[in-house]
């Protein structure tokens, strides 16, 4: 996938678990362990707000975008 999840970074420079975030965003465990992963398919605005305001961090933070990685069946949905 061409856009990268950098949580798990972002996770470990705070020295945060993902429990604790989880506690502090109101998202569970399991969702926030997909975002980490990168196989979540969406994220809502929403979201992406509570985990920069938790992380003090910006989206560009959390989201990168690398167009050599791109799969061309993953842009037609």
């Amino acid at each position: 996938m061409s856009v990268r999840m950098h949580l798990d970074a972002l996770l470990h420079g705070r020295r945060m678990s993902l429990a604790e975030l989880s506690d502090r965003v109101g998202i569970s465990p399991a969702n926030l362990a997909l975002l980490k992963l990168g196989q979540a398919r969406a994220i809502r605005f929403t979201t992406l707000a509570a985990l920069c305001r938790e992380l003090d961090c910006q989206p560009g933070d959390l989201l990168t975008y690398d167009p050599g990685d791109a799969d061309p069946e993953e842009l037609i949905d």
